[in-house]
């Protein structure tokens, strides 16, 4: 994997960490709500729901990490898997919750893809 694709891993790595804190432990806090457009109320009833998706974002994360750190025999090959994850919820999300999903969450793992594939 070149240098670049590594960054661009790793950069995707980071915003699921912050998915993950949004999502598990800050999914009720004024910012977060004006952010994804909740009101208090709908925050409080989605806080479950939140939590297990930032759990998701975490385990993406973690796959994401371990490509970077392991032996390179088989560090590709999980970047790669993680990455096609990270895209295929992007796409669903950008369809099924809010088109900015696409670009906060898909292309950049096409683009860290593209990384991979081509440099």
């Amino acid at each position: 994997m070149s240098i670049v694709a590594k960054i661009l891993v790793a950069l995707i790595a980071l915003a699921h960490i912050y998915f993950l804190v949004l999502e598990m432990f800050l999914w009720t806090a004024p910012r977060t709500r004006a952010a994804f457009g909740m009101s208090a109320e709908h925050a409080e009833l989605t806080k479950k729901m939140a939590g297990n998706q930032g759990l998701y974002n975490g385990f993406l994360a973690a796959g994401l990490i371990w490509s970077l750190i392991a032996p390179p025999a088989y560090a590709t090959a999980l970047a790669l898997f993680f990455l096609v994850s990270v895209l295929v919820a992007g796409i669903y999300g950008g369809f099924t919750a809010n088109k900015r999903i696409w670009f906060v969450q898909g292309l950049p793992a096409a683009v860290a893809l593209a990384a991979i594939i081509f440099l």
